[in-house]
């Protein structure tokens, strides 16, 4: 007990040293700040104690021990002479270890000692050794009183003991009466909610009876869409195709020569036509990635491979010398993927950024993240705003002042990076170009 300081010491001889000690234990508790119903478990504590110890044998022992440091805590120890009583004395003390925060019974030099403890309060003054020289000159002026003045003190303390208890006995009787009343709201309460439940729920199944309906409208409405657009498609095909193939004939060198002005006209015819035939296919693609036609036959890509490819078959359409077309090593040898799909897609979008790039760069690269590959298409063109970002990913959807493109290519990429099992999304802002980036995982 590291800073313990002994406060005053008593010898325990005769019966009537008992109210003597419990005196004594209330005093000590008072001066060192107890508060008023400690004061009396602890005196209480201590008086039966002292009467246990007495009856085992003369001649005890009782120490008040004061503890500054740490946990202010107030000690008291009490020997008897004779060993070898732990067991009998610590049966008769279980209920006394109720009144401290510690009891103990042990063997000790001078035969068996009880330990108790009790800790101080956070509002007792701070044992100081001023404070504590002052405790001990204050005990030593204590002149015990008789056994009928401890008699009278101790009918005091159980009347003021009964008056609280009755308190609380009242105070308790009021608490079940408004308990009481507050059930009977709640009941009240809990019947109004169950109604007011029971009716919301038979509106929600109804809700959801409508949504299923909707859905099943809404699905039937997308499969008629896909159908329709993949019938048209199909159809416009040929006589877009057979008008490709006519100017293409009228202009042969073989043929009749034209004038300036009709071979210009049919320019125009086939240059009207390739973009019609654009957006056929583009109509067929995304009809069949919308009706789920599209199955990936995934195997080990070569990224190297890939890359080299790309940079072969667009490098023609970077025809803008204010453009730089970079197709940078890929930092991630391979991938398990899709390759055609996988294509289908970063020539997309790399399409896409030449195509509104006027001036600076348009650069490919990959890079692992994780346990995934992400693959960037970054160009210094206009840009988007912010609230455009989504936008662009729906059908026939145009970024304002931009009259190229037919709005299918970005819709169709990101469901072909869904069958792959990844994701798509675009970083951009006015002036500061845009970065497409396909995350996939990478087996």
């Amino acid at each position: 007990m590291t800073g313990a300081e002994s406060l005053i010491r008593m010898r325990l001889r005769v019966e009537q040293d008992v109210f003597a000690v419990r005196q004594l234990g209330r005093e000590v508790a008072r001066a060192v700040g107890l508060e008023q119903q400690d004061q009396t478990r602890l005196a209480t504590a201590l008086s039966e104690v002292a009467r246990v110890m007495l009856a085992a044998g003369p001649d005890g022992d009782v120490e008040f021990i004061a503890e500054p440091n740490g946990v202010p805590t107030l000690r008291v120890a009490v020997g008897n002479p004779r060993p070898g009583g732990v067991a009998e004395i610590g049966a008769q003390l279980v209920q006394v270890g109720r009144l401290v925060d510690t009891l103990e019974v042990g063997d000790g030099e001078s035969g068996t000692v009880v330990r108790m403890a009790r800790r101080l309060p956070a509002s007792a003054p701070r044992l100081t050794p001023e404070r504590m020289e002052d405790i001990r000159a204050g005990l030593v002026r204590h002149v015990p009183g008789t056994p009928l003045d401890e008699l009278s003190a101790q009918n005091q303390q159980l009347i003021a003991a009964l008056d609280e208890v009755r308190a609380q006995r009242d105070d308790l009787a009021r608490l079940n009466a408004e308990l009481a009343e507050t059930n009977h709201g709640v009941m009240a309460l809990y019947h109004q909610l169950s109604d007011e439940l029971e009716e919301t729920n038979r509106g929600v199944v109804a809700l959801y009876a409508e949504l299923d309906e909707r859905s099943l409208q809404l699905r039937a409405a997308s499969e008629a869409k896909s159908r329709f657009l993949a019938n048209v498609s199909h159809e416009l095909r040929a006589p877009v195709t057979a008008v490709i193939g006519l100017t293409r004939l009228l202009l042969d060198p073989a043929s009749d020569p034209l004038s300036s002005e009709q071979r210009r006209q049919v320019d125009l015819i086939g240059g009207s036509a390739g973009d019609l035939l654009t957006l056929v296919n583009d109509l067929l693609d995304l009809a069949k990635a919308e009706a789920g036609r599209v199955e990936p036959q995934c195997s080990e890509v070569d990224l190297r491979a890939l890359f080299g490819q790309l940079r072969g078959t667009l490098r023609p359409l970077a025809t803008r010398p204010e453009v730089d077309f970079v197709v940078e090593e890929p930092a991630v040898p391979s991938l398990r993927s899709d390759e055609v799909l996988l294509a289908r897609v970063l020539r997309n979008l790399l399409t896409n950024a030449v195509k509104f790039t006027a001036d600076g760069s348009v650069t490919l690269a990959a890079r692992a993240v994780d346990d995934d590959v992400e693959f960037t298409v970054a160009d210094t063109g206009a840009g988007i705003p912010a609230e455009l970002h989504e936008r662009i990913f729906e059908e026939f959807y145009q970024v304002p002042g931009s009259k190229a493109g037919t709005g299918l290519g970005l819709p169709y990429a990101r469901r072909l990076v869904g069958i792959l099992g990844g994701s798509l999304r675009v970083d951009s802002a006015p002036g500061a170009g845009s970065t497409f980036t396909v995350r996939l995982p990478k087996s």
